[in-house]
């Protein structure tokens, strides 16, 4: 198991977390999340110094830095993209960008046991970012893109609408907005589910066991404000 560290502030909130195994031990995550609206600058670094001290590890021990590459927060993403490309440029280690849409599914997988589930984040502008997921098992399968578009628009994947849909993300709070046919297939509804760094660094554990991830300097934010139209899964 390599040793991983994960950052995240694309939206209110602000997290770091820390998955290793020392000494043929099972392997042990450790995180540090809060609610932070516009104090993301000021929480994210003591958070990383706080899991690697928890951990008794130097930075100098990461195999890989991940962080939440968006759709999100412009602001909180340029910040967490800065922190980890410096910890990653300084240690020369690959750097892994997580789908914070991604981490969202996985977390409702994670402690609701949700298989199919549509994340949608508050976009601000009268627009959502949204993406529809598989669970199955701890891991995740896309079935539509990331996109980005106003909540009337958003429609389920083609050939998925019977599945029982959980809603994810602050998204979910613009219900009213929603299409009659999206509603009646969303069953369940976790609006204030937040993306967390808990569940990007398993899923940049597996990334990085696929040889996934890049130079500090090549792994750029996701941002979505240039992708309007939703596309279904083929």
């Amino acid at each position: 198991m390599p040793t991983l560290l994960a950052l995240d502030a694309s939206s209110s909130a602000c997290s770091a977390a820390l998955l290793h195994r020392r000494d043929g031990a099972e392997d042990r995550l450790i995180s540090r999340f809060a609610l932070t609206p516009r104090e993301h600058t000021r929480r994210l670094l003591p958070m990383v110094d706080e899991v690697l001290a928890e951990a008794g590890i130097t930075p100098g021990e990461l195999d890989a830095v991940a962080y939440g590459r968006g759709p999100g927060s412009f602001t909180g993403l340029r910040i967490a993209a800065g922190v980890a490309q410096g910890l990653a440029y300084g240690l020369n280690r690959p750097l892994i960008g997580i789908s914070t849409l991604e981490a969202l599914a996985l977390c409702a997988h994670r402690r609701h046991q949700c298989e199919h589930v549509m994340t949608a984040m508050d976009a601000r502008m009268g627009e959502i970012y949204v993406a529809a997921w598989r669970c199955h098992r701890g891991r995740t399968e896309a079935l539509a893109p990331e996109a980005v578009m106003s909540p009337d628009r958003l429609r389920l994947p083609e050939g998925d609408d019977q599945r029982g849909w959980v809603g994810v993300g602050s998204g979910w709070a613009l219900w009213d907005g929603m299409s009659p046919a999206v509603q009646a297939g969303v069953g369940q509804c976790f609006s204030d589910l937040e993306p967390a760094a808990e569940e990007m660094v398993q899923l940049a554990a597996h990334a990085f066991a696929a040889g996934e991830g890049g130079a500090a300097h090549e792994v750029q934010p996701v941002y979505l404000r240039d992708q309007v139209a939703w596309q279904k899964s083929r």
